[in-house]
């Protein structure tokens, strides 16, 4: 299929998609991602992920800093269009670009936009569905493919697929899989959309659940807690923040004062109670944790 369309995303869940893509014939004639960042402890500016695949495919791409920036008034009238959002840009596809769509931008192609979501929507909606799928405890989550709306993940569904969880699945095992599963999805769905063969299904408002954004705190574990909410906690934080406690340098005796941070590293669930096999102490290696 002779498709014209502009990829919008910037990590590596959209990295691996475009090269679904690519292996299945579709290349974009435009990639829109995130400017570059400091990354890392020295802070080196380092570029996303999409931008060094559109680099190494030879693919245009640009990097506003603003979205709107990309469409002023003119450019729907029709005068200058830039590569990738001419007259006849069929189709914006969406994965992980980080920045809020304006409503003008998700309508402008022929097709309007879609967008692949790692849940069953409505449920999670918003920044991070893998984890909070684990954080739950929930046995299945699936994939989404949208088409979008203005209000954040809420457009009708265009097709959906179910995908088991594992019990001891991590976070970024599950997210391997999806991704496979859902640019795979998204191969299959493209010519039936475009062919308007598919009927999209509106999303019940009433069943809306939302995650959102983790921070490097959340990563906290209480000892103390149920050990299912914990092991699901280390799965789901395994990556990125981790888990983590905190202990007294000073032992017994600190009263509790100069705390340490401890990475759980590995653990298990025995028998419903949470197993941690390996640590690493603040400034230290990782090592065998004692239970």
């Amino acid at each position: 299929m002779n498709l014209n369309f502009t990829f919008f995303g910037t990590p590596d869940v959209a990295s691996e998609t475009l090269e679904i893509l690519k292996k299945n014939g579709y290349i974009p004639s435009l990639i829109v991602t995130a400017p570059d960042k400091p990354q890392g402890r020295k802070m080196l500016i380092t570029p996303p992920p999409v931008k060094i695949w559109a680099i190494e495919n030879g693919i245009p791409y640009i990097q506003p800093e603003n979205i709107r920036d990309l469409f002023p008034e003119t450019r729907f009238r029709g005068t200058s269009p830039k590569p990738g959002f001419g007259e006849v840009v069929d189709l914006f596809i969406v994965v992980a670009y980080g920045k809020i769509l304006p409503e003008e931008i998700i309508n402008f192609p022929k097709f309007g936009s879609i967008n692949i979501h790692y849940s069953l929507l409505p449920k999670y909606r918003g920044a991070s569905p893998v984890e909070s799928a684990i954080l739950n405890g929930d046995i299945e989550t699936g994939i989404s493919i949208q088409k979008m709306e203005y209000k954040m993940d809420s457009g009708p569904i265009i097709t959906k697929e179910r995908v088991a969880i594992f019990p001891d699945e991590k976070a970024a095992e599950l997210r391997k899989r999806l991704i496979k599963i859902g640019g795979e999805l998204l191969v299959k769905t493209i010519p039936s959309y475009i062919e308007n063969k598919l009927t999209l299904t509106p999303q019940n408002e009433n069943e809306a659940t939302f995650c959102k954004k983790i921070k490097k705190e959340d990563g906290l574990i209480d000892l103390n807690d149920d050990g299912v909410k914990n092991y699901n906690k280390f799965r789901a934080y395994a990556t990125w923040p981790r888990t983590f406690f905190f202990s007294a340098k000073g032992g017994s005796d600190s009263g509790g004062k100069d705390n340490k941070r401890i990475i759980i590293t590995d653990a298990i669930l025995e028998n419903n109670k949470f197993k941690i096999l390996k640590i690493i102490p603040e400034g230290g290696k990782e090592m065998i944790y004692k239970n």
